[in-house]
């Protein structure tokens, strides 16, 4: 069944997402950066119920009767058209009248070619009803060939699987609020704070991605820290040929709960970087870095910006605070080097000395 589409021929990148809509046998959007449906795959429509006819054009949550007409979609799919998240698994109930309901898996990927105007996102929807009500089914197999004590295991299992996918969306709805609202916010100093928050979830949110995907509780830090700083520069750095952040660590393995707080850190040493030492839109780069000797471990971040700040010490904030926090939290004591240009503030964990953090928090407060 081919692809329903507004078609301009002489875009040839939307003539190839054209084409791979076309060729697709399963549920397939290209949809332009106004939310518009610009071509929808023949499985499409046929799975869902629609017209051909009232799909290109038309918006995904303007379809049918209202049952795409879901605020979460909507908000996350204008989001990730913004660059603000990227939505690899959003999990969603489509509810029709007279019909059963069905579990969708949307996946949008942004496809840009270098012109603001000519943003697309690659929708791709799975129906996955049927292959959790078989999950379901072989469950109930294992709980009937099992003793209570399996029983319970099993239920606890899927039940932190719901839990896991639940978490993944509300995280990602409350940073695109944030950042909406940081957008719509009157003051430069209301912005700022929205634009810390929603960096703060983010890196929370990276994390139990992180943690949902893996067995053993423990954490890829590189990976980790590469995806966290993706997309604190997405939301922060305008100009990434002016500034860029960039992630050397070692590819080492850590306790979710230890990524977690080494996530935080470098997320507030990050922003901290971001608002301080490019001002007057001063170029540079800000580096992440962990390396490990033995037990002992150093967590740094680097920015080639301003530098230590020369005048009187300011008054400790709230990143001076978290980070103090974060360090006795992790066995660690805050080091701060000029670096001529920039400066660099580390994490310098060793399993034998005393938790030590800099008794002066306004010498830090620059870099912290």
């Amino acid at each position: 069944m081919p692809a329903q589409s507004i078609v301009n021929p002489s875009d040839p990148g939307q003539s190839l997402a054209l084409a791979l809509v076309t060729a697709s046998v399963g549920p397939l959007l290209l949809i332009d950066g106004d939310l518009k449906i610009i071509a929808a795959s023949g499985s499409f429509s046929h799975a869902f119920g629609l017209d051909p006819k009232t799909v290109a054009g038309s918006t995904l949550t303007a379809l049918g009767v209202g049952e795409w007409r879901v605020p979460q979609l909507g908000q996350l799919l204008q989001n990730t058209a913004d660059g603000v998240i990227s939505i690899d698994a959003y999990e969603m109930d489509l509810k029709r009248s007279g019909q059963a309901d069905r579990r969708l898996v949307i996946n949008v990927q942004k496809i840009a070619y270098g012109e603001p105007d000519k943003l697309r996102l690659l929708v791709a929807i799975s129906d996955v009803t049927d292959s959790r009500l078989a999950t379901k089914k072989d469950q109930d197999q294992l709980r009937a060939n099992a003793v209570r004590n399996d029983e319970l295991a099993i239920e606890n299992q899927a039940l932190m699987e719901e839990i896991k996918h639940r978490v993944a969306n509300s995280l990602q709805i409350i940073a695109s609020v944030l950042m909406q609202n940081a957008r719509s916010a009157q003051s430069e100093e209301a912005r700022n704070q929205l634009r810390d928050a929603h960096a703060r979830v983010m890196s929370i949110a990276d994390l139990q991605h992180q943690l949902a995907g893996a067995t053993t509780g423990t954490v890829a830090l590189r990976t980790y820290l590469t995806k966290l700083c993706a997309t604190i520069a997405a939301s922060m750095i305008p100009d990434p040929n002016r500034l860029s952040l960039e992630v050397v660590a070692e590819d080492v393995t850590v306790d979710g709960g230890v990524s977690l707080s080494i996530g935080l850190v470098v997320t507030e040493l990050v922003i901290n970087a971001l608002k301080h030492a490019f001002t007057d839109d001063r170029a540079g780069k800000i580096t992440v870095d962990y390396q490990t000797e033995g037990p002992m471990w150093t967590l740094s971040v680097a920015d080639t910006g301003v530098g230590m700040p020369s005048g009187p010490p300011a008054t400790s904030g709230l990143g001076t605070s978290i980070i103090q926090a974060l360090a006795r939290q992790l066995g660690a004591r805050v080091d701060l080097d000029d670096m001529n240009p920039g400066t660099k503030v580390s994490l310098v964990h060793t399993p034998v000395a005393p938790v030590i953090v800099d008794a002066d928090p306004s010498v830090k407060e620059k870099a912290v």
